[in-house]
């Protein structure tokens, strides 16, 4: 029955942990995977985590009963406070559906189901460059048109927005956009206020399909309101849009796959009927979503002593992830490699600018993993390593 498959490619990212691990080198490095270390090089389980963890264990009430369809309520209902702040009008008045989902990728692709099955969207757009996930996504969802916007300029290590603009200017008519709202993957590279505001303005003429990604909200600044400012300021033109949240990174909790996808709906008329499809979709993927992670998230939103010092730790951790870039670049200096790049650019990735010799170089010569498009995760960054790091940038950028 099985003789005509074929292997799959292996997921880059995740085969580059294999070969990490399978590496002997006493100086070895993974600048790979998106996940918070800490300054030892450890995962780090937040401390407002545990104390949640140890509510919840006390709390005999619980049981393990299927969750509704469309998750937690007070999951998603503070979820999507925390994106649109509790005072927002769109908050305040209920003009959101949401829906948990497993993890960012999972909101991704209820997102992405919905709109081709319901809002027939059959061309979609990512930036040049994006999470690779975001093409499978779509495509495996149906909207197998996947075209691309310009967004990283390689000359000058910053956002081509001239070329950003252009694009998006020509985009057809309801044509699905994927936007990353802060914190750029790959690139790090985020736009200004005021570009954001063009962009906007623009998609907005153009009857967009908008889908806001934030997977890192809370990484970019430390400041959750600020790096929720391109989804508010999208709120605030009275669209119709869509986000996908992902929790799962800014509490640290991985493995739980911890998501949220929201619709911001204005006709309260079909809000029951879009309600209905989404958990009709919901219904044939995973079909009720797992408890843990929402709880976790649940118990320490809804708690404002737990809340704020979650806020404390994503503000340290944030602060820890500017840190290394700071070092990085002064480290590099050193070597009259002058990259302010990696000092402007935001959140957890770095995109060096390396080039996939250099990649190789470094793999080859140092056993210092990293993506092959030269993208590394700040986190993996130590006051210990940083030293030898940069040393072995230099060594590639000067030989390969």
């Amino acid at each position: 029955m099985f003789d005509g498959v074929e292997a799959a490619p292996p997921v880059k990212v995740f085969q580059l942990t294999a070969d990490f691990k399978a590496c002997t080198g006493p100086n070895k490095v993974n600048l790979g995977v998106g996940a918070y270390q800490t300054n030892e090089g450890k995962p780090y389980v937040l401390k407002v985590v545990k104390e949640a963890e140890q509510r919840i264990s006390k709390d005999f009430t619980l049981t393990h009963e299927y969750l509704p369809i469309d998750g937690l309520a007070a999951f998603t209902d503070a979820s999507t406070a925390v994106m649109f702040g509790k005072e927002s009008p769109l908050v305040v008045n209920r003009k959101y559906i949401a829906v948990q989902c497993l993890g960012g990728t999972g909101a991704l692709r209820l997102c992405s189901e919905f709109m081709f099955q319901c809002l027939k969207r059959s061309v979609a757009y990512v930036s040049k460059p994006t999470w690779p996930n975001h093409n499978a996504i779509l495509k495996t969802a149906g909207i197998t048109d996947v075209r691309s916007y310009r967004y990283w300029d390689p000359n000058t290590k910053s956002v081509d927005f001239q070329g950003m603009v252009e694009d998006l200017k020509g985009v057809p008519e309801y044509a699905v956009i994927f936007l990353h709202a802060v914190a750029h993957n790959p690139t790090g590279m985020d736009l200004s206020t005021e570009q954001w505001q063009e962009i906007l303005d623009i998609l907005i003429k153009r009857n967009a399909t908008i889908v806001m990604d934030t997977a890192y909200q809370g990484f970019a600044s430390g400041d959750l309101d600020k790096d929720a400012a391109s989804v508010r300021m999208l709120a605030d033109k009275g669209v119709e849009f869509f986000v996908c949240q992902s929790m799962s990174k800014n509490f640290g909790l991985y493995n739980e796959r911890v998501g949220n996808m929201i619709a911001v709906i204005h006709n309260a008329d079909k809000v029951e009927a879009v309600r209905s499809q989404l958990k009709r979709i919901v219904r044939a993927n995973w079909s009720n979503p797992p408890s843990h992670g929402a709880l976790v998230v649940a118990t320490i939103l809804n708690d404002e002593t737990l809340a704020q010092q979650w806020r404390l730790e994503l503000m340290e951790m944030a602060g820890r992830i500017k840190d290394m870039r700071q070092l990085l670049y002064e480290k590099l200096q050193v070597h009259q490699i002058t990259w302010p790049h990696v000092i402007n650019q935001t959140g957890m990735f770095s995109f060096t600018g390396l080039n996939p010799a250099q990649v190789k170089f470094l793999r080859d010569e140092y056993d210092v993993f990293l993506m092959e498009d030269g993208r590394v995760n700040m986190c993996a960054f130590t006051t210990s390593n940083a030293q030898y790091i940069a040393d072995a940038i230099a060594a590639a950028v000067n030989k390969a």
